[in-house]
């Protein structure tokens, strides 16, 4: 049986994508820093993919490693993703590592100030891109777009205001979590295909219907005043350098089956 390593396995991502492993009876291992988990089957161990602590142990045997981890502070993402390259290159038999990135993470460019702050995710994760591009080891990335999820989250927040500052011209086509998480599975139980076709939600929203859509969801009202960002970066995200490619996978659940679903 095939031995599957999920580094943040308990994260938004990784725990679907566990999931998914555990119902298809995979020999699974999953790699978390913060806590250990609760999916019966599965074992979990901890360790510190930023300091290096316990991550050669964590990967002894893996044939297939799904990198689901990262972290908010400025270059972890990078570190995590060396150190997980450096011990999977010492493994007996070099293990198919399949990454998740963002839709974008080519095209979106480095910035300042407003612009970083807000995007600097893309120029992260194509830094990590471009790690285990060259890492010699077999590879896939998928890139896919933000998770219904993660804009609720950023909704919530902004539902706090009085009044709700909107990106002016900007769109997005979030995708739910469990489609990217069996998505991911299904490519990493096949060959290594490199970078495979980007995957998006099936519509592509201007910013502010997500957040109207977000408050009708739970009764509230709020003004929403657009606000054109400045800069390289939120120009081209205008053009639409975060929206999917041509010839992407989409999903079949809307912002709105997502909406359905949310606790009142």
């Amino acid at each position: 049986m095939t031995r599957v390593l999920v580094t943040g396995g308990t994260g938004r991502i990784g725990r679907p994508v566990v999931e998914r492993l555990r119902e298809l009876d995979c020999d699974l291992r999953v790699l978390s820093h913060t806590r250990a988990g609760t999916i019966d089957g599965v074992e979990y161990v901890r360790a510190d993919l930023v300091r290096d602590e316990g991550t050669g142990e964590a990967l002894r045997g893996a044939e297939i490693i799904i990198h689901c981890a990262g972290a908010m502070k400025p270059g972890a993402d990078q570190a995590i993703t060396a150190n997980l390259i450096r011990s999977a290159r010492w493994l007996d038999r070099e293990p198919h590592l399949v990454k998740i990135s963002v839709v974008g993470a080519d095209r979106v460019p480095v910035g300042r100030g407003l612009s970083k702050a807000m995007f600097g995710y893309f120029e992260s994760m194509r830094i990590t891109e471009r790690a285990i591009e060259t890492s010699g080891l077999p590879w896939t990335i998928l890139r896919a777009t933000q998770f219904f999820d993660a804009m609720a989250l950023v909704a919530r927040v902004l539902a706090r205001l009085p009044v709700i500052p909107v990106a002016a011209g900007t769109r997005f086509q979030p995708v739910d979590s469990g489609e990217a998480a069996g998505r991911l599975v299904e490519l990493a139980l096949a060959a290594p295909s490199g970078l495979a076709p980007d995957l998006g939600g099936p519509v592509a929203y201007p910013m502010a219907d997500l957040i109207a859509g977000y408050l009708r969801a739970g009764g509230k009202r709020r003004p929403l005043l657009p606000v054109r960002l400045p800069g390289t970066i939120a120009r081209v995200v205008r053009e639409g350098a975060n929206l999917p490619d041509q010839g992407a996978t989409l999903g079949k659940r809307t912002w709105e089956d997502f909406l359905r679903e949310l606790p009142s």
